[in-house]
């Protein structure tokens, strides 16, 4: 069935950096487009970033865009979301979902950006 690992997350001071990465199984990767969300605690879960497939074209949520990077591995059907020049307000759990299967999520990542 389809499934994602997400990993990479952890406690980081403002400004510093962390790389999420997410294990996807289940489906044809390469075949779908990819999206990270961010879900802060106890608010609504947020687009942070896609890639679609062959291309790799990319777009951010406008409160990332600068310092966050998507990117993929079609050969290792792995996600990534490279995180620069973090904030506190970028404090969330980070999910990874493709497009296609979009009712289906991991357990995903804490990311805590505090001094």
């Amino acid at each position: 069935q389809v499934q994602f690992v997400e990993s990479g997350g952890g406690l980081v001071q403002p400004g510093g950096s962390l790389r999420l990465s997410c294990a996807a199984s289940g489906f044809t990767f390469s075949s779908s487009g990819m999206r990270w969300y961010r879900q802060p605690s106890g608010k609504e879960r947020e687009f942070v970033a896609g890639i679609t497939t062959l291309r790799g074209n990319t777009n951010y949520a406008d409160s990332v865009k600068g310092r966050f990077t998507i990117s993929r591995d079609n050969a290792k059907n792995t996600l990534y979301l490279q995180m620069n020049n973090l904030k506190l307000e970028d404090t969330a759990v980070y999910y990874c979902n493709a497009v296609r299967w979009a009712n289906y999520w991991g357990q995903g990542t804490q990311v805590t950006v505090s001094s």
